[in-house]
Parts: C-alpha cells; structure tokens; sequence
C-alpha cells in the first residue's frame, strides 16, 4: 500500500486525511481507496481521535473514480475482485463522526465518497455531480441510494440521468451539504467544527451517529426503537451523569469518554 495516496494530520482530538493524487485531480483507484481505508480504520481505533475529517486539494476533493483504471476491465474482473465493497466501502465501518470538506470537484465517486461522510462543509467552488450516465455507466458506490435519501427521488434522477452538475449553493439547497463556506475559510472552518464536535463524549456521538444511520438506512419503526434504546445506555454512561451533574451546577463537564 502507498501511503504516499493521503496525507495524515492529528489537530488536538481530530484526524485529517487529505487525499493525495494531484496530478489526478484525486481520481479514486484502488490504491488511494487502500490507503484512506487504512487511514480511517487507524483513526477510529485512536482513543485520542473524536473526530475524523476527509479533504483534497483546492481543485478537486476527488473528480471521480479513475476511468484510466478501469477502462478494460471486465465483469469478471470486478466480480473477482470485489470491487467497491472491498475497499470503498471501509468507511461504512467508521464509528466515530467523519466530516468532509469539499473544494473544487466532487464528481462520480468523489460525490459518492462526500455522501457516506456524515457531514460535507463545502467551499464555494465545491461542484457536485453523478456524471456516470455518459460514459454508459452508473454510479456504483452509493450513488442512486444515498442520493435519493439525500436530495429526493426527483433532483436524484435529475442529476444521476442528465449528469447535471451542481454548484455549492444548489447542493446546499438540496440537501446534498451541511453548509457552505468561503473557499478560504474551509480548513478552519472543519477543523474548528471537527474540534467542538470531538470534544463531546465519544461514546454518546458514536451512539447518535448510529442512530441516525438507522433513521438513514431503515424503517421509522426500527430506527425509533433503536434510538430509545441508545438513549437508555446513556444512563450507563458516566460522561451523561456528570453532564446532568455539570449542568445542575452549572459549570463546565469534565468528560472522560466513557
């Protein structure tokens, strides 16, 4: 594995990866997908880490997978190999909260990669697009599911048949981003979200973070049943009793992640 492909930065209790492949515009193969799944899974294990954030280059968060790689594959080939799932799907397995901060490009599976993030701060040049349909293809890591969740079933196809693109302000629109930031500011911008949010209970954000991907990915039955038991096993958690306790008293919780 190269792991030259990304970029590694701790910033107090927060993990940076940024992708590394600029004269690709951080095309997505194999090799970059080895190496930011190994970064995230190094991160999530880090009791130090509360919060992980995925970013590229001023250009391009990921302009997509790489064509240049795959243009002679064959079904078998993918099948073998297991494509996408074996390695794309890594950061599915992620706890802890992952934050994308989007400039320039976010196209095929670099859009893809923005939506199983659980939260894109995108810059105002940040384009968005599923662009697959022109080269006879489809999105394949995500795409036409986690988009329609996203965005609804309307702007969904609307992007994903006519490969429209778009801007910033369109995504934050939609639905597709958290919020929009100068380009300038988007470092500093996720670091300082990634920085608060990592300073709450780990425990209590990996539990809210599951339970909202049960809401995501489930029925409304299942995902309210799950919440409420989540919520009960804050009452085993020693940072929730010290935050009542903080707040009766009114002054600051000590939290220990536990």
């Amino acid at each position: 594995m190269d792991d030259t492909l990304v970029l590694l930065e701790t910033i107090g209790r927060v993990g940076v990866i940024t992708l590394n492949r600029p004269k690709q515009l951080n095309a997505l193969n194999d090799g970059l997908m080895d190496a930011l799944g190994h970064a995230l899974l190094a991160f999530d294990a880090d009791e130090a880490i509360g919060a992980i954030i995925i970013t590229g280059s001023d250009k391009a968060f990921a302009a997509g997978a790489d064509i240049a790689a795959m243009a002679h594959w064959t079904y078998m080939d993918v099948y073998r190999s297991d494509f996408i799932t074996r390695n794309w799907e890594t950061i599915c397995q992620v706890r802890k909260p992952v934050i994308a901060a989007v400039a320039g490009f976010a196209m095929g599976g670099g859009c893809e990669l923005a939506l199983a993030c659980d939260i894109v701060i995108a810059a105002d040049n940040a384009k968005f697009a599923l662009p697959e349909i022109t080269l006879a293809m489809m999105p394949g890591a995500g795409g036409t599911q986690r988009l329609p969740l996203a965005v609804g079933k309307a702007k969904a196809m609307d992007m994903c048949l006519s490969a429209r693109t778009l801007d910033a302000t369109e995504a934050d629109r939609y639905g597709l981003v958290s919020r929009v930031v100068p380009a300038a500011d988007l470092r500093s911008t996720s670091i300082a979200l990634a920085t608060a949010i990592a300073a709450y209970s780990l425990p209590a954000l990996m539990s809210i973070k599951e339970s909202i991907k049960r809401a995501y990915e489930g029925s409304l039955a299942e995902g309210i049943s799950f919440e409420r038991r989540q919520m009960h096993a804050r009452f085993a958690s020693s940072d929730a009793h010290e935050g009542m306790a903080a707040f009766l008293d009114k002054r600051t919780p000590l939290v220990q992640h536990r």
